[in-house]
Order: structure tokens, then C-alpha cells, then sequence
């Protein structure tokens, strides 16, 4: 498997997945300004949408980070980082995806697109409520679905972490669990190969 990325997009999130189970990968940095790889090639041949991540798999190219996610999950099911289908759990780790991606991730556009300050102080009135959320559901637990890592876990590490960049007030359990998801092995690992760790 090849995992194209760029250093600290959402591509950090199925790159830890990739480190948490131990599966073989390599990666391939994408310039996203150039639509270059690395070694030259048009990412454009790669990904026809243009943007990262993207996952080879047998010749075959999957996109979207929550699709990703759960393919990751599935390769190693024993890890349990995706519950067995058909469960209310693996609901759940689907709800928390969905809700990343299109409540917390897509708001932060404002930041990352040279938006208005008007547009960058309406994303941030949406995302303090939406981070406030996730942090009222990490009350008593360590990670989004209960006391185990889930596929999800690292999609709201990566989102949390652009909020601390940007300056959003995130809650004690939020923080707390930020802290915790640096901590991990997998998380260390995926952020040393994006260079984002000395």
C-alpha cells in the first residue's frame, strides 16, 4: 500500500491508522501547490480530485479520509479499531467520521483558503460549538467510542490540532485527549515520517 500525503493535512489521520496497526506502507509526498509528487509525478494521474489523501491499494487508487479509515480498519480487524459490521458500534465510529468530516474539517476553509476575517470569525463561532461537542462526549472516556482507539480517533486529532494552530478554544477532555493521541507510538511515528516531529 502507498499512502500519498502532505504534511499536516488530513492525510496525517489514515497515515497514524497505517502506524497504529503495523501494516506495511510506504508514502508519497504531494506538493499541493505544484500537484507534484516527490519524485516528479503529476498527482493529477494519481488522484484525478487533487487533493490528498489517497491510498494505493493493488493498483487501485481509494480517496477520502473516512473511507480510508475504515478500509485500514478492516485489513487488521482484530485491532478493533473499526467494530464488526452490522454492530451499533461500528455505527458509531461511522458517525464520529461523518461528523469530522462535514462539521469540523470542512469549516476550518476559511483558515486554510485566505478567507475574510468575516469568514474566519463565523468558522470559529461554528467550530468552538462544534469542538464543544466532541469534548462533552470525551467526558469520562479516553477516546471517542469508550476506552479503546478507534478509527476515528485520529481524524478528531488532527482537526483538534488545527484548532490549537489557529488559536480555537477547545475544553479540558478535548485537550486532554490531544495529548494522550501525541503520546501514542503510531501517532509519534506517522507525524516523524510527515516531518511534522524532529
Amino acid at each position: 500500500m502507498k499512502l500519498y500525503f502532505a504534511p499536516g493535512t488530513c492525510a496525517l489521520s489514515p497515515h497514524i491508522v497505517l502506524a497504529e496497526l503495523g501494516l506495511p506502507y510506504e508514502t508519497a509526498r504531494v506538493d499541493l501547490k505544484t500537484h507534484q509528487t516527490a519524485d516528479g509525478q503529476d498527482y493529477y494521474t494519481i488522484n484525478p480530485k487533487g487533493y490528498v489523501p489517497a491510498l494505493e491499494v493493488d493498483g487501485e487508487i481509494l480517496t477520502e479520509g473516512p473511507a480510508i479509515v475504515q478500509y485500514l480498519a478492516d485489513q487488521k480487524p482484530e485491532a478493533g479499531l473499526v467494530p464488526p459490521v452490522g454492530t451499533l458500534g461500528r455505527a458509531r465510529v461511522h458517525e464520529w467520521l461523518t461528523y469530522i468530516g462535514t462539521e469540523i474539517h470542512k469549516n476550518f476553509k476559511p483558515f486554510f483558503a485566505n478567507g475574510s476575517d468575516e469568514a474566519k470569525a463565523a468558522a470559529k463561532e461554528v467550530l468552538t460549538k462544534r469542538f464543544a461537542y466532541a469534548d462533552e462526549r470525551l467526558k469520562g472516556r479516553d477516546f471517542l467510542t469508550g476506552d479503546k482507539l478507534s478509527a476515528a480517533d485520529p481524524y478528531l486529532f488532527v482537526v483538534g490540532t488545527w484548532a490549537e494552530k489557529v488559536g480555537l478554544p477547545l475544553g479540558d477532555d478535548l485537550k486532554s485527549f490531544i495529548e494522550r493521541m501525541k503520546a501514542r507510538a503510531g501517532v509519534q511515528k506517522a507525524m516523524k515520517e510527515q516531518g511534522l516531529l524532529g
